[in-house]
């Protein structure tokens, strides 16, 4: 029996290991994702999953994130068999990017529906049940800390160690890869509550989400979601730092969260602050405030002689939320791990093989971070036309909008200026891309 140790219980490491202790053989995965073959996983498999904190504990605590999954992920987490919110979860129909400001304003916003409808589940709610779930199946679970020192006892009990926690210590073991990581330091300081009693624009009062652009200051966020007790809202504020929305250090509570979102919606989205000035929050631990630094690093360290750890999603590729990518990405590598370990058969798990395991996670992670790292900069000029020529186009706007669901498909034409103009041109769009004013080019 092969002994896998994952380290780190979010939507990556914990979908892993349930993945390596499946109830039933698991469904072939959904086409969307570009899986062409299934994968076959036995009781060949002794996980061991570490987590620093308990279920209880967990639940107890403050949110982890304002986490969106679109289709693809959706469906790879229901073809596991983890989709246990599901029916529960107010299933978000439609985006509307509403613009106040800028050479778009003139036609208020876009709303696009998608494709196939996102859910976001509290990850305190899942994070949680799957770790009871782990438990069920007959995996082993070590609660606590674990540290850099920890992990040659950990890589020489095991076959494979996983290391699924992008903050902390332990990523700092992975070493920048300066090819892939543009940034030095947050391009947006985080803010993030969950509440109840918002409202949704006229014609749009089911679940839904809402991108709020604040004029070189940075966004603001709502989705629909479930937590603890029942359906919410998600705000997410994603702040410019050293700008006007940049005012989260003191890193307020819920009560004040609310307080302070609503000074700001009453000045900088007056729109948003109707939509929202009855909004209360859901519990005493539903704010969360922070920043983190874009990176990509290298995915393999050794941790004593001969002995070697691989990194998975975040903790070798970290992104801001700005693109909405953390949780669909982290599922996505989980899926691509659990068919890269389940194929190797009996042959070590090598630092050649975590090299190439991490290789095909990146053929689609490298798209999901250059994406989002053009969202963090200035609008590069085509942009800026792709998104005048949405505001009047309705299939710009819903090539634009979906998209987020699989950003491999902006390579084709959003990130590249000369296809983004060919595009616009295809579509009849180019003219009012080029007529809304100077900032569109």
């Amino acid at each position: 029996m092969r002994r896998i140790a994952v380290v780190g219980a979010g939507q990556a490491g914990l979908q892993l290991a349930l993945g390596l202790r499946p109830e039933k053989p698991p469904e072939e995965p959904a086409e969307s994702y570009g899986a062409t073959e299934p994968y076959e996983v036995t009781e060949a498999y002794e996980v061991t999953l570490y987590a620093a904190r308990g279920p209880a504990e967990v639940r107890a605590g403050r949110i982890l994130s304002t986490q969106v999954m679109f289709g693809p992920a959706l469906a790879l987490e229901r073809a596991a068999g983890l989709n246990r919110w599901e029916a529960r979860t107010p299933r978000m129909t439609a985006i509307r990017m509403a613009v106040t400001e800028g050479p778009y304003a003139r036609a208020g916003g876009i709303t696009v529906p998608l494709d196939a409808p996102a859910q976001s589940v509290d990850q305190r709610v899942k994070t949680a049940g799957w770790l009871e779930l782990f438990e069920e199946r007959g995996g082993r679970v070590v609660y606590g800390t674990v540290g850099p020192e920890d992990l040659p006892g950990i890589a020489a009990a095991h076959d494979l160690t996983v290391i699924a926690t992008g903050h902390g210590p332990l990523a700092g073991i992975f070493a920048r890869d300066g090819r892939h990581s543009p940034y030095d330091r947050p391009q947006r300081t985080l803010a993030a509550c969950y509440v109840r009693g918002t409202h949704g624009p006229d014609g749009h009062g089911g679940p839904h989400g809402r991108i709020n652009p604040v004029d070189g200051a940075g966004e603001f966020y709502v989705l629909h979601g479930l937590t603890l007790d029942g359906p919410c809202e998600m705000l997410l504020w994603e702040a410019v730092p050293g700008g006007p929305l940049d005012v989260w250090g003191d890193r307020p509570g819920p009560g004040a969260f609310v307080e302070r979102s609503l000074e700001l919606l009453r000045g900088r989205l007056p729109r948003e602050y109707e939509l929202c000035r009855g909004m209360e929050p859901t519990d005493g631990g539903a704010a969360l405030t922070g920043a983190v630094t874009p990176v990509v690093r290298h995915p393999v360290a050794q941790v004593a002689p001969g002995a070697y750890v691989l990194g998975m999603a975040d903790a070798v590729v970290l992104n801001d939320p700005i693109g909405g990518q953390g949780a669909n990405s982290a599922a996505r590598c989980a899926d691509r791990y659990l068919r890269e370990i389940t194929g190797r058969g009996e042959r070590p798990f090598d630092r050649t093989w975590m090299l190439r395991a991490f290789a095909a996670h990146w053929e689609h992670a490298r798209h999901v971070t250059a994406f989002t790292n053009l969202l963090l900069g200035p609008p590069p000029e085509h942009v800026q036309r792709v998104m005048s020529a949405a505001a009047h186009h309705p299939e710009v706007a819903h090539r634009y909008i979906n998209g987020y669901a699989d950003p491999a498909g902006f390579q084709d034409w959003f990130m590249d200026a000369d296809r983004a103009d060919a595009y616009l041109a295809a579509v009849g769009a180019a003219g009012t891309a080029r007529a809304a004013g100077p900032a569109a080019g």
